[in-house]
């Protein structure tokens, strides 16, 4: 089964959106995990309103770790009942439509970690910040260059894990969505196998980003020198 972990905060513009599109794109066995970090989000009451609408599985989990969407993963992480779990943003920037394919290349090709890649052959960023974009795709284009990194898009949140890889590795990051890459990057150290995947990401229509790009640049800088140490034998 696969667990898809949505961190909230005020997503009640698009969290009924959301839920709509996982039961429209996705096929795979799946339970819906939406953590939250107060009981006055106003995600809550809507998603109050359809959760039994659907015949997967949706739960509401309250971040347990100390608010904050970092926080609010590794809440999901710890929650998932699947042997498969997916980082996704209630914002709808992500393409749900590529997550059957991802969940094949964990259940059927072996694969530990499958990466949604925007700077891939077939991938692309709709919107966003042109500053963010360009540091975003020059960190992932040069360590899949110098490093032969397994993916040209190691800063998206947009992966997904085999639960017993979650599991083997201790998280250290600090704050922001800088966990996505420490998990690709010590995976990719310890040689789990790592692909990836092409996908189109938008940005947000409703609501407002809590990406803080220059609070948490140092934290992305860490984990991508972090990379070029030497992998274990």
């Amino acid at each position: 089964m696969l667990s898809i972990v949505c961190p909230v905060y005020n997503e009640a513009d698009n969290i009924e959106k959301l839920v709509e599109e996982v039961d429209k794109k996705i096929q795979s066995p799946l339970e819906l995990i939406v953590v939250y970090d107060f009981a006055e989000d106003n995600t809550l009451p809507v998603l109050k309103k359809i959760v039994h609408s659907y015949e997967f599985e949706i739960r509401s989990e309250q971040n347990h770790f100390g608010r904050g969407a970092l926080n609010a993963i590794k809440t999901g992480f710890e929650c998932a009942r699947g042997e498969t779990v997916l980082v996704t943003m209630a914002d709808l920037s992500d393409d749900l439509g590529i997550v059957d394919a991802m969940y094949r290349k964990i259940h059927e090709d072996g694969f530990d970690i499958v990466c949604g890649s925007r700077y891939m052959r077939g991938g692309k960023q709709v919107g966003g910040p042109l500053l963010k974009k360009f540091l975003s795709s020059l960190a992932g284009k040069s360590l899949y260059l110098l490093r032969r990194f397994p993916t040209h898009d190691v800063t998206n949140s947009f992966k997904m894990y085999r639960k017993q890889i979650l599991e083997q590795i201790a998280v250290q990051s600090q704050g922001g969505f800088e966990i996505g890459m420490e998990l690709v990057v010590k995976a990719f150290l310890q040689n789990c196998k790592i692909t990836e995947i092409p996908t189109t990401w938008i940005d947000r229509t409703s609501g407002s980003s809590k990406f803080q790009m220059w609070k948490w640049m140092p934290s992305y800088l860490r984990w991508y020198i972090h990379a070029f140490n030497r992998r274990k034998k």
